[in-house]
């Protein structure tokens, strides 16, 4: 096992330990590094360390782990309120904004993000950056209905943009059989005004930058763990 992958389960298995307790309502989220907090809660189950743990999956792929692991997961209510949402990230800045998406769910995984009294992001630390956009592009979730003019209005903005496509060539689809077009602006030195201009663009479903979303940021370090809070 590599460094990177060693610093990512440490994340993961931390944030399951600190803030998973039974009887919760649990959001399992997308990636390489939340899929190990997944794994955690279900031993922790499998141990009779937790009871009474039911879940929501950011994406098909998660609910069908959470699945084969014996986690249960309900469906949404019009006034589901889950407790913590367990979740990875592409890159975090100093504030905890986020960008989300290299996994393909960032819609499903902001709806979740939103009903969630905390929102725990769990990263290694070469995902963490001064200032959104230094080392990763922001997905744009997009209908494929006239996606080049989406296309064309990210670019219009200052983006450099690429369509996500498969190993064939063919476009990659969400859950929700969209397109994604990463989009990548630079630096990012107002997440707020952006997202506020790709929200008010028609034919775009979602975008990547969560902003005040995250209530903590739980970072691994090869010198140990980092527990960022948007208190601090």
């Amino acid at each position: 096992m590599n460094p990177i992958e060693q610093l990512k389960i440490q994340a993961a298995e931390y944030a399951a330990d600190h803030f998973i307790r039974s009887g919760m309502l649990v959001g399992l989220g997308v990636g390489s590094t939340a899929i190990h907090a997944t794994r955690r809660i279900a031993l922790l189950i499998k141990e009779k360390k937790l009871a009474s743990i039911t879940a929501i999956a950011c994406s098909k792929s998660t609910e069908d782990l959470a699945i084969s692991l014996g986690i249960p997961l309900i469906d949404f209510r019009p006034d589901t309120r889950i407790d913590v949402t367990i979740d990875g990230a592409d890159e975090v800045d100093t504030k905890l904004n986020l960008i989300k998406g290299g996994g393909g769910a960032l819609t499903r995984e902001k709806i979740v993000a939103q009903i969630s009294k905390r929102e725990v992001i769990v990263i290694d630390h070469s995902k963490s950056s001064e200032i959104l956009g230094t080392n990763w592009p922001v997905p744009i979730e997009v209908i494929p209905f006239g996606w080049q003019t989406q296309e064309h209005f990210l670019q219009i903005l200052g983006a450099k943009t690429q369509l996500r496509t498969r190993e064939n060539g063919e476009p990659y689809l969400t859950d929700q059989s969209n397109f994604i077009i990463d989009a990548d602006f630079g630096t990012i030195a107002e997440p707020m005004l952006l997202a506020d201009e790709l929200k008010h663009r028609t034919g775009i479903v979602e975008h990547g930058l969560f902003v005040n979303l995250a209530t903590d940021v739980i970072i691994a370090y090869d010198s140990g763990i980092l527990h960022k809070t948007d208190e601090t």
